[in-house]
């Protein structure tokens, strides 16, 4: 049996961005209806290449490929384009208020996503949990702003134009924050391998949707 392997960052871009490119090539080309069966085969297909190679189920993008593909059924069943809309909106508040709700009960879930990525104190996870639900519902809020009063192709193309470079941007601001928060590593550990430096995990970041 093939052993795990991490994604490669370009194998990672591709896997969370390649639907969103493929959403927008095809919806100039063949309108909106095509353009959502072609993202939920390409999320699909990212989430299984994904899965096979980590040897992991990772908990957001499983939630967002089911969101995507209920409301993606129904905008094909009832040829409704306002299913795919609402389904960055569904996606982001189902994410920032499970975070919210984790605070409210001393549990920042974030930890629970990115224990394996990042390795930071109690507080520094309650913090960038606290900062990501608010960011979460912020990106809800302007979905239903631009759909509402937009055209469907100035929503697909904010989708990638905006949302995509608005979520990187908030993750990249995270940095000193979890560098402020980094939990200290054993004594042990750093001085295991004399003359060895010591690595930072890698980073992640919630996918765009």
């Amino acid at each position: 049996m093939a052993q795990a392997q991490p994604l490669s960052p370009i194998l990672k871009l591709l896997v969370d961005i390649g639907p969103l490119v493929l959403f927008f090539a095809a919806n100039a080309r063949f309108g909106i209806f095509v353009a959502t069966a072609v993202f939920m085969i390409a999320v699909i297909g990212g989430l299984a290449v994904s899965i096979l190679r980590t040897k992991n189920w990772p908990i957001m993008p499983v939630v967002s490929a089911f969101v995507v593909l209920v409301f993606g059924g129904l905008t094909l069943a009832l040829q409704d384009e306002t299913f795919i809309k609402l389904k960055p909106t569904i996606i982001y508040v189902l994410f920032g208020a499970v975070l919210a709700v984790g605070l409210a009960f001393d549990k920042p879930l974030l930890a629970v996503v990115f224990d394996s990525v990042f390795d930071l104190t109690n507080e520094g996870w309650r913090k960038l949990s606290a900062r990501w639900a608010v960011f979460f519902f912020v990106l809800a809020a302007l979905n239903e702003l631009v759909w509402r009063t937009q055209t469907t192709d100035v929503w697909v193309n904010f989708k990638l134009f905006g949302f995509v470079p608005l979520t990187f941007a908030f993750a990249i601001l995270q940095y000193p924050l979890m560098t402020r928060y980094a939990a200290a590593q054993p004594a042990e550990a750093v001085t295991a391998e004399p003359g060895r430096e010591a690595t930072s995990p890698p980073q992640d970041s919630p996918p765009a949707t």
